[in-house]
């Protein structure tokens, strides 16, 4: 089979992207522990701990594989009002984990019924944005997401490595840095945890909003604005995302109001949070992370400045 024909036949799995790498040392590893050796990593110890060593190869988690299929969704969906409470627009709809790993089942029996196979959605440890990019996907912007040049940033990765042999494309290469002398992200980023190709976690929204577990740092309270679950404001000022095609997969359509009204969240009793946000990714921050940041945004817009 030819890396042709496997993007034809992700693309019918319901894959917008995809592309094929031979598997050998991950080509940012390197990188990858300097970043968590200068801490940028906070509290995310599954990022530090053990797992980490596995991202040197994807041989560590499937030894037989010799190649890595990468697959991309788009979950692009249109935008909420800005003065209510504001939820990441990957977090709207069906969690993505599932519907990833269940295209990727279509995709690996497709592929081959004679052949070692191995699922990855971003809870298995894989660098997906370097095998993103080595597979002609996009490039990594300085904004740390991986671009395509068609699409923007709205993308899920996945991977799918497999002791298949697959004929690579001779002409396919990774494409070129497309961001130019462009810094928007970096200069739109409220907390600053942006440098050029390089995202200090510890100072990040997203961070501080989904994984952070106990109290934000006062300091960052004022730069969190009306955010309660994610940000996307470094993808939101990206000039590759002015015309980012809007997601047509039921799975990815919001689930509840783009952005609800802050009262209504304050109120939300655990059992009403469960309720309306089962089966989303905001589940991950549990009750009491979402109530935390519900209380931060409150005070930011009533002024107070107290939570």
């Amino acid at each position: 089979m030819t890396a042709l024909e496997v993007r034809t036949l992700a693309q019918s799995c319901g894959f917008e992207l995809a592309g094929v790498a031979p598997v050998g040392p991950s080509p940012d590893f390197e990188r990858y522990r300097e970043w968590i050796a200068h801490g940028f990593a906070g509290e995310m110890g599954y990022l530090t701990d053990h797992r980490a060593a596995v991202r040197a190869d994807p041989r560590e988690i499937l030894p037989s594989a010799r190649f890595v299929i990468v697959v991309a969704k788009l979950y692009n969906t249109p935008v909420g009002e800005e003065d209510e409470a504001r939820i990441s627009r990957y977090a709207r709809g069906d969690d993505y984990h599932d519907i990833l790993r269940r295209d990727l089942e279509k995709l690996a029996i497709a592929l081959s019924p004679h052949h070692e196979y191995r699922i990855c959605v971003d809870t298995v440890p894989l660098l997906e944005r370097s095998w993103a990019r080595a597979a002609g996907l996009g490039w990594i912007g300085r904004n740390t997401c991986l671009i395509n040049q068609d699409v923007g940033s709205w993308l899920f990765l996945g991977e799918l490595l497999t002791s298949h042999e697959i004929e690579p494309d001779l002409a396919a290469a990774p494409p070129p840095d497309r961001c130019g002398t462009c810094t928007r992200c970096i200069d739109a980023c409220p907390t600053q945890a942006l440098t050029p190709y390089e995202l200090d976690a510890t100072r990040c929204i997203s961070y501080f909003t989904i994984e952070l577990r106990g109290p934000i740092p006062n300091e960052f309270h004022a730069a969190i604005g009306n955010h309660v679950f994610g940000c996307d404001i470094c993808q939101q000022v990206c000039p590759w995302n002015s015309r980012a095609p809007v997601t047509a997969d039921p799975a990815f359509q919001p689930r509840f109001e783009t952005a609800p009204s802050l009262e209504r969240m304050a109120a939300l009793t655990e059992q009403e949070f469960r309720e309306m946000f089962r089966g989303t990714p905001v589940m991950r921050a549990r009750y009491a992370g979402f109530q935390r940041n519900v209380a931060i945004a409150v005070a930011n817009r009533t002024g107070t400045g107290r939570v």
